[in-house]
């Protein structure tokens, strides 16, 4: 039987809680009341222009080749992204397994992650590139902000040191590294269907292409 004091101090943590949550409310509601019609004028107006620009901010990075994942075709090619783009992750790979695991995951993110630009390119095809990066464990992925290598993901060590880790975990490592944006729930577990949650394993089985 729960001790009548316990109860009653719980009871009262709870009354306290609700009571600050409520006050919080009656503020907001009475902060909208406050409002006259040129403020919520001027609210809707600054709420058009951040859409405006956020629109304009989608059709540039779609232009730059944002919402695919790609393959850059030479060296040369890589200056030319990583200066055109803000933030990019760059997959260092050769034909092997680990590499066509890593490509399905960063197909998946470079669809629901259009602020960042997602690419690969053939490591034993840039000898100079993997030199001056010290590319050496593939799959790589080299995490860029700005036009300078500022992150690496090496392998799958931090993704748990299997290639069974899920598109989540990569996309919370890429998000700690902020070269994608990520707020709250995995934008990948808000719009995969019951389709998509199988395995890389299993989908790459079905299907051992690698991603162009």
């Amino acid at each position: 039987m729960e001790n009548p004091k316990v109860q009653e101090i719980l009871e009262k943590q709870v009354l306290t809680v609700a009571k600050a949550f409520e006050d919080k409310i009656d503020e907001e509601i009475a902060a909208l009341d406050r409002l006259d019609l040129d403020d919520l004028e001027a609210l809707r107006e600054r709420r058009l222009q951040q859409m405006k620009k956020m629109a304009e901010k989608r059709s540039r990075w779609i232009a730059l080749g944002h919402g695919e994942y790609s393959e850059i075709g030479s060296e040369k090619d890589f200056f030319s992204v990583v200066k055109a783009s803000e933030r990019v992750v760059c997959h260092f790979y050769r034909e092997n397994w680990p590499c066509k695991v890593m490509d399905k995951h960063m197909s998946i993110l470079a669809k629901q992650h259009i602020e960042t630009r997602f690419v690969k390119l053939h490591a034993e095809k840039s000898p100079f590139l993997a030199e001056r990066l010290k590319i050496v464990v593939l799959p790589t992925l080299a995490l860029i902000k700005n036009a300078k290598v500022d992150d690496y993901v090496v392998g799958f060590d931090e993704l748990g040191g299997t290639d069974e880790f899920s598109t989540e975990e990569l996309e919370e490592r890429l998000a700690k590294a902020q070269v994608i944006f990520f707020e709250g729930e995995s934008s990948v577990n808000a719009s995969k269907s019951g389709k998509q949650t199988r395995s890389v394993r299993q989908s790459t089985n079905n299907d051992s292409s690698d991603s162009d």
